[in-house]
């Protein structure tokens, strides 16, 4: 850094710090009452199950409170990221009210949907808006909003900085508005932790047998198990995939025979239904951490011996793409811990490995997979888990990153260069093909 840029950036020092502190305090009191207004809903609609069949006429009424706000705003964390990437027409003051608003629609009639999307969006047009006033460089502000919203609504500020630029540039992250950001998700984190918002708990019940000392503790781990986790992380990565393409094919599918737009929703919202009466439990509805009844799979249900289906990870993939792909509101990344926890639990019982460990694994490795932050993801393990099996959060966010293939659940997302495992296996499969 020259001597000029040193002297500018001091004196933007203390209009930084200002706008910083403002975005990250707002942005933590609203994730605050959005996370207390979500669990109300969710439990609302546990108690009147009847909630779900008006998930169609939910789903037009989202969709015209969009038409009617402005169609560039339905495009979420796509619009944050292109507009990061190449600031263009701004970020909407009314986005992250919007999403509020329809988020909660969502999970109050059963929508399988997250909240991440919802707390990104409302970071970043808070960001944008006192970014704006102080008259602040528009990428180091949006950054920093949507890491205050990721960090403040999952409890993990320093996964929540390290996301908001590791999502921008695969294989190229630039790391030189990390401090605004982890600034920003520290004091939006702990703003909702001083209104006793309280998060979910998770715990990995396996320990390491030989952890005498530091090195034992933290980096030696069994030869067999690294194998199991290699094995696990590539079906990790597969689910991040086929969740990523499902999603994305049930949106252009639906765009493309669907004339009236506005029926979109409301057929996703009836395929919605019969799924869950097909499946006879409303078990893959909304984010499926709190249970609606005892024995219920949820993500910590997932944590336990038997606590998750064979299949409940499809059925989850499948909830959650037919939400999303059909217009409903909240994000993907609750759904994708839910995907992973059970699938982890599933592949615990083939592989005989810890099923808790495995579920962790699981629960971090899909979500890096599907966003391509594996460091973030690692990290988020550490937050959430501890930091006893750092070492095989890192082989199993980085495996499945690799596996995932070049889907995103964030369209906008800008790949600068190929994952090698996925040209070799795009050169098998032509090879393949040529051959039959």
């Amino acid at each position: 850094m020259t001597k000029k840029r040193i002297k500018i950036f001091i004196s933007e020092l203390p209009r930084l710090s200002i706008a910083l502190t403002l975005i990250a305090i707002t942005v933590g009191l609203i994730i605050a009452f959005f996370l207390w207004c979500l669990d109300f809903v969710i439990h609302q609609r546990f108690l009147h199950p009847y909630l779900l069949y008006l998930l169609p006429l939910a789903g037009v009424f989202i969709y015209f409170l969009y038409q009617q706000a402005g169609k560039s705003i339905e495009k979420g964390n796509d619009l944050i990221i292109a507009e990061i990437y190449k600031p263009n027409q701004g970020i909407p003051k009314r986005m992250g009210l919007l999403v509020l608003v329809t988020t909660l629609i969502t999970h109050l009639f059963g929508g399988s949907a997250g909240r991440e999307g919802t707390a990104v969006q409302i970071g970043s047009s808070i960001a944008y808006f006192f970014g704006q006033w102080f008259k602040i460089d528009s990428r180091t502000t949006l950054i920093s909003g949507v890491a205050a919203g990721f960090g403040a609504v999952f409890g993990t500020p320093f996964a929540g900085a390290v996301f908001a630029v590791e999502i921008l540039q695969i294989r190229r992250t630039n790391y030189k508005t990390f401090l605004p950001a982890i600034i920003a998700a520290l004091v939006a984190d702990k703003t909702v932790k001083t209104l006793q918002i309280p998060h979910t708990s998770y715990s990995i019940d396996y320990h390491k047998p030989y952890a005498i000392n530091f090195i034992q503790k933290y980096f030696y781990v069994e030869p067999s198990l690294v194998f199991k986790i290699i094995i696990a992380s590539i079906f990790f990565g597969l689910a991040a995939f086929f969740f990523s393409f499902l999603t994305k094919h049930i949106k252009s599918l639906a765009q493309k025979i669907i004339k009236k737009k506005w029926l979109i929703p409301a057929i996703g919202g009836v395929i919605i239904i019969v799924l869950t009466i097909v499946n006879g439990k409303p078990d893959y509805l909304s984010l499926g951490v709190d249970p609606e009844y005892q024995g219920a799979t949820t993500v910590q249900s997932a944590f336990q011996e038997n606590g998750a289906n064979t299949w409940s990870w499809f059925w989850k993939t499948l909830y959650t793409g037919v939400t999303i792909g059909t217009g409903f509101k909240g994000g993907e990344v609750t759904p994708l811990f839910y995907i992973g926890a059970t699938l982890g639990n599933t592949l615990s019982f083939f592989l005989n490995a810890p099923v808790s460990l495995f579920a962790a694994l699981g629960f971090i490795a899909v979500f890096s997979g599907a966003t391509n932050t594996p460091l973030a993801s690692s990290i988020m393990g550490a937050e959430i888990f501890g930091t006893e099996h750092i070492t095989l959060y890192l082989i199993a966010c980085y495996i499945a990153y690799l596996f995932s293939g070049h889907q995103s659940i964030y369209g906008a997302q800008l790949i600068y260069k190929k994952k090698r495992i996925y040209l070799l296996c795009n050169q098998i499969w032509n090879t393949i093909k040529k051959i039959f």
